[in-house]
């Protein structure tokens, strides 16, 4: 089985066209394609397949073989593979989802695409939509008791559901403790991604993920995404700014007008190969 491992700011996928390669199981062969140690190492697997509605169509699976219903970096790189090899050869494209069709731009460089812009759409704020336990209404500043901690919450989807703290110092904030803790806690009840971000000045953020099934990532770009979003929400940065993830940054703004966020920011291919067949 013929793959690509590609990255957009260091979020690592696995690429498979599934119109030309028979994946029989994906969530195992997410598992085993994606350890960093047995396998080719990436934070998921990500099948490209023909749409009836769009220019392709991508199904995210983490790198523990869950399904993701979206991945920002994966759909940028998504559309930098459709590009490349002819399978849709034009600079604005549409990626079919299991969040819906996203509309994305490619920016080329000797006849490559180099960057990428994705709309991701309508931030949806609303407890239930997220989905998160409580009260109707939205989470913001919300206390949430996390192993010895409270911390002060946002919740957003960006397709997939996000849980944003501010930090004083994120370098020095315990992720491998409370990301886990906060991915599989009792209110989030399809689990959740966990951000924890620095406010550097109202145009910059440092930000750490801790991605739902997969663990620290170096980037995430719903991720950034929904702190893009919880900035503004908590009045502490404007609606367009730079992430600096440990990848690299990601440039974000939340439209007043049009209620979307974009994304754009880096991508590459990193290697092809072949995966034997029969895994």
């Amino acid at each position: 089985m013929k793959f690509t491992k590609m990255e957009g700011t260091g979020n690592d996928y696995v690429y498979v066209d599934a119109s030309r390669e028979t994946v029989r199981d994906p969530s195992r062969l997410a598992a085993r394609i994606s350890d960093r140690h047995f396998g080719v190492g990436a934070d998921g697997l990500i099948l490209i397949l023909p749409s009836g509605k769009a220019d392709a169509r991508m199904e995210v699976y983490n790198a523990d073989g869950s399904r993701a219903e979206m991945c920002g970096n994966g759909i940028r790189c998504v559309a930098k593979y459709v590009y490349d090899r002819g399978i849709a050869r034009k600079e604005e494209l549409r990626i079919e989802t299991d969040a819906g069709v996203k509309e994305l731009r490619v920016f080329t460089s000797s006849g490559v695409v180099t960057r990428a812009c994705v709309n991701m759409g309508h931030p949806q704020l609303e407890r239930q939509k997220i989905p998160m336990k409580g009260p109707k209404g939205r989470v913001v500043a919300e206390p949430l008791a996390v192993l010895d901690r409270t911390f002060r919450i946002t919740a957003v989807n960006m397709g997939n559901p996000h849980c944003v703290t501010f930090v004083k110092d994120v370098e020095a904030f315990e992720l491998a403790k409370y990301g886990p803790a906060v991915e599989r806690h009792a209110s989030f009840p399809a689990r959740v991604n966990a951000e924890f971000a620095q406010v550097v000045d109202r145009w910059r953020l440092k930000l750490r993920v801790w991605e739902r099934g997969s663990g620290e990532t170096l980037a995430c770009g719903t991720g950034a995404c929904a702190v893009c979003v919880a900035g503004v929400l908590n009045d502490l940065t404007a609606r367009r700014v730079t992430a600096h993830l440990p990848g690299g940054d990601l440039e974000l703004e939340w439209s007043e007008a049009e209620d979307t966020v974009a994304m754009t920011g880096s991508v590459h291919e990193v290697f092809t190969g072949d995966w034997p067949t029969g895994e």
